[in-house]
């Protein structure tokens, strides 16, 4: 929602009078040491509300956990003009005792702290304070390293949805976006041509050639004379893109994203795919499927519906999606899922991603609280499993109806809702849910509340087929936390860097190369125009910080 939201302020040139007036009321003022004033029970808590939301007051949960803690709680919080009402207040300097879901970034967050108008919660962190949080923080020491500072203050309380196959009862915990290409093929054109499903590259290349001189869909589907797509996906996509072909090659990258082209070495060292002689070589070899047509030409330009459209009327023999059957439609029967390949020397690796990213900017207590410790006794609350359930979708009673065998609580049907209260499940969702500080772990899924059916599928399929294939899941974290003069060399040189690498990448394939003069002049571009080093040498510190923060618990 925000971004750099001190440039706002340095602007109307409010920052320095912010600085001086949080620091002179500031309650809390000794470095390290938690407040012991209770007095204070009735609390200003500003923040977002979805659109959908009969707001804060009367929410059953709240109330109860605000009855629970002994504190009450004035709610100022909005769907519209938020960022507008923050500047004002913060700039004013008329804080609330908290902002809720207002979505700073770290650099706000580090800003904020520093100049003392957001406390530091770390000496609140302990078994006194927030039991519930300071165990998942002990259990889960990467939680704490992604909202840890730079300056190794925490001014944030955690907010993830950390889904993944513990939630299904898998043994070990991957996330759901550990690997976000599943790669698939028409089993049924191979059985027609008498071949087996590919487990190399090469043989996946004889299938392509096969489906494209049989013309399958037409002669199978009956399709029009020469309407075969050997394979058809889009370029560097998410979840729809060719890279997960890559791994033949030992990676898989999403150079639209740099944070998804860094590997890690097997001793921590930080390095980009993107300069690689694997990358090199890769795009050297899939040029020759482009070239012969086996890959789609509108490949570079098509849009995810385009690409359902092609698959759904049977005219695609391989693509990539998370689920067989929303891509290709009627035709689904007739698909099943790629291994992954090796490449022509014989070896596979998938460069595995971790899940959605831990943030801290839904909850900072500013220095206009007197007594935060009763407000965190709140807060502590909403690291409840059963809480943050109801948090998330709705109390019991509402949303969630019955328990099963195991005790775990199912939601609202569809058909229920509109019959018990005139909307759909998703609607019921959008009025009852609070914004805030909620932490979903993935065994929650599997032991309070069922996840969904959707999530559950993608879950097994990851689980079951694809991590057997998975030969290292070192991945360098996305919870990393910059400095503010690294996030300065990141705004500098980020965009024109992913920019140089796609565009690069996609003539490459098109055209063929790179030559050897070729791949001198990209590199020397990546170094002396896009900052690569200054990027890797930021990336490395911010990896170096995050493993000491989490190696110090």
């Amino acid at each position: 929602m925000w971004k750099r939201l001190t440039s706002c302020l340095l602007a109307a040139g409010l920052v320095a009078s912010m600085t001086a007036c949080s620091k002179q009321e500031q309650y809390n003022m000794e470095p390290g040491v938690a407040n012991t004033d209770t007095s204070q029970t009735e609390f200003t808590i500003m923040g977002a509300v979805s659109a959908l939301s009969k707001g804060y007051d009367d929410n059953e949960v709240l109330n109860q956990m605000q009855d629970e803690a002994g504190i009450k709680i004035n709610w100022n919080v909005m769907s519209d003009s938020l960022s507008e009402q923050v500047n004002i207040r913060i700039a004013g300097r008329q804080l609330p005792d908290a902002f809720l879901a207002v979505g700073f970034n770290n650099y706000d967050i580090t800003t904020y702290g520093s100049d003392g108008a957001f406390i530091d919660l770390t000496p609140y962190l302990t078994e006194e304070y927030m039991p519930n949080l300071t165990k998942i923080l002990e259990e889960n020491p990467d939680i704490r390293s992604a909202i840890t500072m730079s300056d190794g203050c925490i001014y944030g309380l955690p907010s993830a949805e950390k889904m993944g196959t513990a939630g299904i009862g898998a043994e070990e915990d991957y996330s759901i976006y550990t690997i976000p290409q599943f790669s698939m093929i028409n089993k049924a054109w191979l059985d027609e041509l008498g071949m087996e499903v590919p487990t190399t590259l090469d043989e996946l290349h004889e299938a392509l050639v096969a489906f494209q001189e049989n013309d399958m869909s037409a002669t199978y589907y009956g399709n029009d004379a020469g309407s075969t797509i050997p394979m058809s996906t889009g370029f560097d996509q998410w979840c729809w893109g060719q890279n997960i072909f890559y791994a033949g090659f030992g990676f898989t990258n999403w150079p639209n994203d740099v944070i998804n082209d860094l590997v890690l070495t097997p001793d921590g060292k930080v390095e980009f795919v993107c300069a690689s002689d694997n990358y090199r070589d890769a795009l050297t070899y899939f040029h020759d499927w482009y070239d012969e047509g086996l890959m789609d030409v509108e490949m570079f330009s098509q849009s995810d519906t385009q690409l359902i459209s092609k698959c759904s009327q049977g005219y695609v023999g391989v693509s990539t999606w998370w689920y067989i059957e929303e891509l290709m439609g009627d035709y689904a029967d007739d698909y099943v899922f790629l291994p992954i390949l090796d490449g022509p020397d014989g070896t596979h690796n998938v460069t595995v991603r971790t899940g959605g990213g831990t943030t801290s900017g839904n909850l900072s207590i500013t220095s206009a609280c007197k007594s935060p410790a009763n407000l965190l006794k709140f807060f502590d609350q909403w690291y409840e499993p059963e809480n943050v359930m109801q948090l998330q979708y709705g109390p019991i009673g509402t949303y969630f109806t019955d328990q099963d065998e195991n005790g775990v609580w199912q939601s609202i049907s569809d058909d229920e809702a509109k019959e018990k209260f005139g909307k759909t499940a998703g609607e019921l969702k959008g009025e009852y849910e609070v914004y805030g500080p909620k932490l979903i772990l993935s065994d929650y899924y599997n032991t309070t509340f069922k996840m969904e059916d959707r999530a559950i599928e993608r879950l097994a399929d990851l689980n079951d087929f694809w991590m057997p294939y998975v030969d290292s899941t070192v991945t360098y974290p996305v919870d990393c936390v910059y400095t503010e003069e690294e996030l300065d060399i990141i705004d500098r040189y980020k965009t024109d860097f992913e920019n140089t690498v796609s565009e690069q990448e996609g003539l490459w394939l098109k055209e063929g190369g790179p030559s050897d003069a070729e791949w001198e002049s990209y590199l020397i571009k990546l170094n002396e125009k896009c900052g690569m080093k200054e990027l890797l040498n930021v990336y490395q510190s911010a990896y170096e910080r995050y493993m000491e923060a989490k190696e110090a618990e």
